[in-house]
């Protein structure tokens, strides 16, 4: 049987993370993906994701956010390879809403730059939108986007050659503390390590369960991708009015847009979702906010699955009920961004035990009963 000192379970964007920083640590780690790494079944796969560092959803990730850009121009400038593009971030609503008041709450506490614009002036500065006269416009020249495929690739390849084993193809069964370790029994047989990391995404929550940690994780079927070419595009990433519509123009004369919600729980698919009219965004109302698009050429469409945890924040610690056993799961749209930044702290805490990162509050144990 093999040895290894950890076995990281899932190898998206958070378990790639955690798999490369371990293993430039020097420690003995497998990784293990059911399908093959930047597989569609899961939330890492597509062209792009989102990153900012005034985070609307709470100012708490910002140091975490802060040290995840670090890692990846760390990341890009080992390999040689553009990963993270640098293009601005607009944020567009309400001044009132979720995404203006928290990323304006964000940037104020750590002192981010930002640029705030009504409506007149946003739709000047970016004439491909049209905008409620009442929305205002959230400018973060930090912001951009991370080439999502790629990033992945890189960060296994990195693993691969600081001492890493990748194993593809292979599902777990199950995964029991014994001794002084853990037992993982896979489709491809049984192997035994000291450490697990838990990073298996949409499936996680099972792994949880195997402990003794059952959580509230909805997986869902969250967004049509859409990559188009345009014969006019923005340059900056632009959420508008709220998560529910997005666009990031690529190097290649090409515009991303994700956006739209499916309510089905959904996991275990077999086939990819295209259909605007099952999203809840339609085509009409992506025109309606940005006509340039009905002079769009669709190029490429995919679907993917997110985890959403009940509270909306990530799992990132050691288990509450197992020894040796790490959790890294339900990032809730999070985890591309921050995956580096979560890599390296599950990694700290695996060959340490301890992290200088805050992470208050992502402990499993919040969803475990306190009454006796």
């Amino acid at each position: 049987m093999a040895q290894f000192d950890v076995v990281v379970v899932g190898l998206g964007a958070t378990g790639a993370a955690a798999l490369n920083r371990l293993a430039r640590r020097g420690v003995r780690a497998l990784g293990i993906e059911r399908l093959t790494p930047g597989h569609d079944q899961g939330s890492s796969h597509g062209e792009s994701r989102i990153i900012r560092l005034g985070y609307f959803e709470h100012p708490s990730y910002v140091p975490l956010l802060r040290r995840s850009y670090e890692l990846w121009r760390e990341l890009e400038a080992e390999a040689s390879t553009k990963l993270l593009h640098i293009t601005g971030i607009l944020e567009i609503g309400p001044p009132g809403g979720e995404v203006v008041s928290g990323t304006l709450a964000a940037a104020r506490m750590h002192d981010l730059p930002h640029q705030v614009m009504d409506a007149a002036e946003t739709m000047r500065r970016f004439p491909a939108f049209k905008i409620p006269d009442n929305d205002v416009g959230v400018f973060q020249p930090d912001g951009g986007f991370i080439a999502a495929e790629a990033a992945i690739a890189t960060m296994l390849a990195q693993a691969r050659a600081t001492g890493a084993e990748i194993q593809t193809g292979v599902a777990v069964h199950s995964v029991t503390p014994q001794g002084d370790g853990v037992r993982v029994e896979t489709s491809a047989g049984a192997i035994e390590a000291p450490k697990v990391v838990n990073a298996a995404g949409a499936w996680a929550d099972r792994i949880a369960a195997m402990l003794g940690e059952p959580v509230p994780l909805t997986v869902v079927a969250p967004m049509l991708m859409v990559t188009s070419r345009l014969p006019a595009f923005i340059r900056p990433v632009v959420i508008l009015r709220g998560r529910k519509l997005s666009f990031k123009q690529l190097g290649n004369g090409t515009v991303v847009i994700g956006g739209g919600h499916l309510a089905t729980p959904y996991r275990d698919r077999n086939e990819t979702v295209l259909d605007w009219d099952k999203l809840a965004i339609s085509a009409a109302t992506v025109w309606e906010l940005f006509p340039v698009m009905r002079q769009a050429t669709i190029v490429r469409a995919w679907a993917g699955i997110e985890a959403y945890m009940a509270d909306g924040i990530p799992v990132v610690g050691p288990s509450a009920t197992s020894e040796g056993v790490f959790h890294q799961f339900g990032f809730s749209t999070h985890g591309f961004q921050l995956g580096p930044g979560t890599g390296a702290v599950v990694a700290e805490l695996v060959a340490t035990g301890a992290t200088n990162v805050p992470i208050d509050g992502l402990e499993i144990g919040r969803f475990h009963s306190t009454s006796s």
